[in-house]
């Protein structure tokens, strides 16, 4: 789970390392682009949306909020926790609701407490973003909101294209990171948001390593995306804290983005 520096600083490059089983931290809500006020739903879960296997606890975030142009607006209050179903056990994990009422984007973010990975022997802490848009109008989704380690895209993340391409660059501590491994998934099953639960089959097989890009000496990485579906993107290591409780921590920074069939 550690940040590998090259080297060689070139552009970006895809390779392929250890299992395909990653952690990832989903702020997840079913539609992205709406048209019409709309009370959004959102599920916080860990787990291994590829895999669709072992779900994590999650305790407490340190931090939930929504960012709306030059407004951020702290939504701890409105978490609530739930048990969280996967193929194989059971977690804790929290939900949300949030009123999108305004044209704009909506940059939804969480910081959420270190989990003790006990088969490294580690604790991982993924700070997380994910978007929504309402009415067409962008308003700010490629601007970072100043978080210890974060991915900002590129490309608008709510309308990536499958077959085309999504960028982002790495942030840590507001500069460009270079040399960081950033795992890429895709969520692989259908989600239960009213049960509360990953599906039981998968869409696809998953690939049998983890798909993985380096960031540039810019600090971004640049993946095709061959399929629809809901992409995640998490560098390792990045943020500049790297110990909690006396042991390792690898503060990630996780992006997700929905690419559709043009």
């Amino acid at each position: 789970m550690k940040k590998t520096l090259l080297t060689s600083l070139g552009v970006a490059a895809l390779a392929v390392s250890g299992a395909a089983n990653a952690h990832f931290q989903l702020v997840y809500t079913p539609d992205v682009i709406v048209e019409k006020p709309t009370n959004m739903n959102m599920k916080l879960v860990f787990g291994h949306p590829m895999e669709n296997g072992h779900v994590m606890d999650m305790d407490k975030p340190e931090q939930f909020f929504v960012q709306f142009k030059d407004k951020r607006i702290d939504l701890m209050n409105k978490l609530k926790p739930v048990s969280w179903a996967g193929p194989e056990n059971t977690a804790k994990a929290y939900q949300a609701d949030y009123r999108v009422k305004r044209n704009g984007d909506y940059v939804f973010a969480v910081v959420p407490a270190p989990y003790y990975e006990k088969g490294e022997d580690i604790y991982i802490q993924q700070i997380t973003k994910s978007y929504v848009n309402k009415g067409g109008l962008p308003t700010g989704w490629e601007q970072p909101l100043e978080l210890a380690t974060e991915i900002v895209p590129l490309n608008k993340p709510y309308q990536v294209f499958a077959g085309g391409t999504f960028t982002g660059q790495l942030l840590s501590e507001g500069k460009p990171a270079p040399g960081v491994e950033c795992e890429i998934e895709f969520i692989n099953t259908d989600i239960d948001m009213k049960g509360n639960a990953f599906g039981k089959e998968n869409y696809r097989e998953a690939p049998e390593t983890a798909i993985v890009a380096i960031t540039d000496q810019d600090g971004e990485f640049t993946f095709g995306i061959p399929k629809a579906g809901v992409w995640g993107f998490a560098c390792l290591g990045a943020g500049p804290v790297t110990e909690h409780e006396g042991k390792e921590l690898s503060q990630d920074a996780v992006i997700w983005v929905n690419a559709q069939e043009l």
